[in-house]
C-alpha cells in the first residue's frame, strides 16, 4: 500500500510540473501593461515576453526528450526545475527589456526539459497497468488546461494586489520544493548508451524557433516582409536538413522509424491542431472579457473558473471511463468537433454582451471538447512508441502541442487584426476581430476532427481486452516494461502488442 500511495504522490508531483509549465505561458498575460510601463517595452516588443518563453520551450522539446532517454528522466527533470528556478529569479529581478526576455527564454529552456521528462516518468510509474495509465493521464491531462486558466486567474490576483515581479517569484518556492521532493518520490530511470546528435538538436531547434518567430512576428511586420519570408525560408531549409540528417545519421536525435508506429503521427497531428484551436480561444476570450465587457484582472480570471472546473471533472472522472469503453478515436474526433462548435458559438459574442449569455455556455462546451480530445490523443501518441523511446515520444507530442499553440495564436492574431481588433477603444471593432479569431480557431478544430476521423485507427474491444490481459500477465516477467507498452498501446490505438518487436525488425 505504501508503494501504491507513493506512486500517486509521485503523479501529483508530475502533474504539478505540467501545471506550472503551462501556467508559465499564461500567467504573465494580465501583468503585461505593468511590465511595459516599468521596463519600457514597445507595444510590438511586449509580445515577446510571451514569445521568448514559447519559442525556447517549443524549439527545445525534442532535445529534452532525447536527453531524458540518454541521461535518465529523473536527472533531466531535476535539471529542468533548476533552470526554471534560475530563469524565474532573473525575470523577477530584470530591470531592462533584454534581461526580461533573457529570463523568459531561460524559463522556456527549463520547461523544455521538464515536460518530456515528466511524461516519461509517468509512463515508468503507470505504464504496466493500462487502466491505471488512463487514470494517470487523466490527472496529468487535466493539469495542462487548468494551468493555463489558473495562470490568468493568479496573474490577475498577483498583478492587482501585489506587482508583476511576484508573478515570477511565485515559481521560486515551488521549484525549490520540487527539487527537494524529486529524489524522494520519483524513481531513478535507466540511462541509454548513445551519442547526442548535437548538430540535429541545433538544426531542429533553430528551424522550429525561426518558424515560430516568423509567424508570431508576421502580424507586426507583414507576411510579405523580407524578414518574414527570410525567416520562413531559413526554417524550411533547416528542418529539411534536419530530416535528411536523421534519415542518414548513425545516432539521430529523432529516429524517423518512430513515425511508422501506427497512430503516432495521427495523434501528434491531433495534438497540434488541438493546441492551435484551444490557445487562441483562451487568449481572445480573456481579451473579450477585459477589453469589451470591462472586467478587471481578477474578475476576468474568475470568469474562466467554471471552464477550468468542468475540465478537471471531465478529465478525471468521465473521460477515462469513456476511453475504456470506446477506445480513443471516437473521443478524439468528437472532442475536436465539439470544440469547433463551441468556438463557432463563441463567435456570436456581442459588443454589449453579458457573461452568462456570451461566455458561460460556449466556454463550458469548449471544456467538453478539450477534455474529450486531449487525453485520448496524448495517450495514443505516448503508447505508440517503444518503451525505451518514451522520452522521444514525450518530446514529440509536447512539441506538437506547443508549436501548434504558438502558430495558431499567431495566425489568429493576424486574423483578429485584419477584422478590427487593433482598435482598442472601439468595442464594436474589437468584438468583430475577436469573433473572426474564434471562427478561425473553429476551422482549425474542425480540420483536426476530420483528419482524426481519417487517420486514427480504432482497436476492436476484443483486441483491446486481449492485449490488456496479455500485458497484465506478462507484467510479472523480466520484460514487463515492454509488455506494458504493448498493452497500453492496445488501450489507446492499434491493438497490436507486438508492434515494438515488429518495428525493431
Amino acid at each position: 500500500m505504501a508503494g501504491q500511495a507513493r506512486r500517486w504522490w509521485a503523479l501529483a508531483l508530475i502533474a504539478l510540473a505540467q501545471f506550472m509549465v503551462i501556467m508559465d505561458t499564461s500567467i504573465i498575460g494580465v501583468a503585461l501593461p505593468q511590465m511595459q510601463a516599468d521596463l519600457g517595452f514597445s507595444q510590438a516588443g511586449l509580445s515577446w515576453v510571451f514569445n521568448a518563453y514559447v519559442v525556447a520551450f517549443g524549439g527545445l522539446l525534442l532535445l529534452g526528450g532525447r536527453l531524458s532517454d540518454l541521461l535518465g528522466a529523473r536527472r533531466v527533470f531535476t535539471a529542468g526545475w533548476a533552470i526554471l528556478l534560475v530563469g524565474s529569479v532573473a525575470s523577477a529581478l530584470a530591470d531592462s527589456t533584454w534581461l526580461e526576455l533573457a529570463g523568459r527564454a531561460v524559463q522556456g529552456v527549463g520547461a523544455a526539459l521538464i515536460a518530456p521528462a515528466a511524461l516519461t516518468l509517468l509512463m515508468v510509474l503507470f505504464g504496466s497497468t493500462p487502466r491505471e495509465l488512463t487514470k494517470a493521464l487523466a490527472l496529468y491531462g487535466a493539469a495542462a488546461p487548468a494551468g493555463g486558466t489558473a495562470g490568468v486567474f493568479l496573474g490577475g490576483v498577483i498583478t492587482q494586489w501585489l506587482s508583476w515581479p511576484f508573478v515570477f517569484w511565485l515559481y521560486v518556492p515551488i521549484a525549490a520544493a520540487v527539487l527537494v521532493m524529486t529524489p524522494v518520490l520519483l524513481p531513478a530511470t535507466d540511462t541509454a548508451r548513445g551519442r547526442l546528435d548535437v548538430l540535429g538538436a541545433l538544426m531542429v531547434t533553430a528551424g522550429l524557433g525561426l518558424g515560430v518567430f516568423a509567424v508570431v512576428r508576421a502580424p507586426e511586420v507583414g507576411w510579405s516582409a523580407g524578414s518574414t519570408v527570410g525567416a520562413l525560408a531559413a526554417a524550411v531549409v533547416l528542418l529539411m536538413a534536419f530530416w535528411w540528417t536523421q534519415a542518414h545519421g548513425s545516432a539521430p536525435l529523432m529516429r524517423l522509424g518512430i513515425f511508422r508506429a501506427p497512430d503516432l503521427g495521427a495523434a501528434n497531428l491531433a495534438q497540434l491542431l488541438l493546441g492551435g484551436a484551444w490557445i487562441p480561444m483562451w487568449f481572445f476570450l480573456n481579451l473579450y472579457l477585459q477589453q469589451v465587457l470591462g472586467y478587471r484582472a481578477f474578475a476576468s480570471g474568475a470568469a474562466l473558473l467554471p471552464m477550468t472546473i468542468a475540465i478537471m471533472v471531465l478529465m478525471v472522472a468521465i473521460v477515462p471511463r469513456l476511453v475504456t469503453r470506446t477506445g480513443p478515436k471516437p473521443l478524439i474526433v468528437t472532442g475536436l468537433l465539439v470544440l469547433a462548435g463551441a468556438l463557432a458559438w463563441m463567435s456570436f459574442a456581442r459588443p454589449g454582451g453579458a457573461f452568462t449569455v456570451d461566455v458561460l455556455g460556449p466556454s463550458l462546451l469548449a471544456a467538453v471538447g478539450m477534455s474529450l480530445a486531449f487525453i485520448p490523443s496524448l495517450g495514443t501518441a505516448l503508447s505508440a512508441a517503444r518503451p525505451e523511446e518514451g522520452g522521444l515520444a514525450s518530446g514529440i507530442v509536447n512539441t506538437s502541442y506547443q508549436v501548434g499553440s504558438a502558430l495558431g495564436l499567431a495566425a489568429m492574431t493576424a486574423v483578429a487584426a485584419a477584422y478590427g481588433a487593433t482598435e482598442v477603444q472601439d468595442p464594436n471593432a474589437l468584438t468583430s476581430g475577436f469573433s473572426a479569431a474564434f471562427l478561425g480557431a473553429a476551422a482549425i478544430a474542425a480540420a483536426g476532427g476530420l483528419l482524426a476521423a481519417l487517420t486514427v485507427r480504432r482497436p476492436t474491444p476484443v483486441a483491446a481486452d486481449v492485449a490488456t490481459t496479455a500485458g497484465e500477465t506478462n507484467g510479472a516477467t523480466d520484460r514487463a516494461t515492454s509488455a506494458s507498452g504493448g498493452a497500453a498501446q492496445a488501450d489507446y490505438g492499434n491493438g497490436s502488442p507486438a508492434r515494438g518487436d515488429a518495428d525493431a525488425a
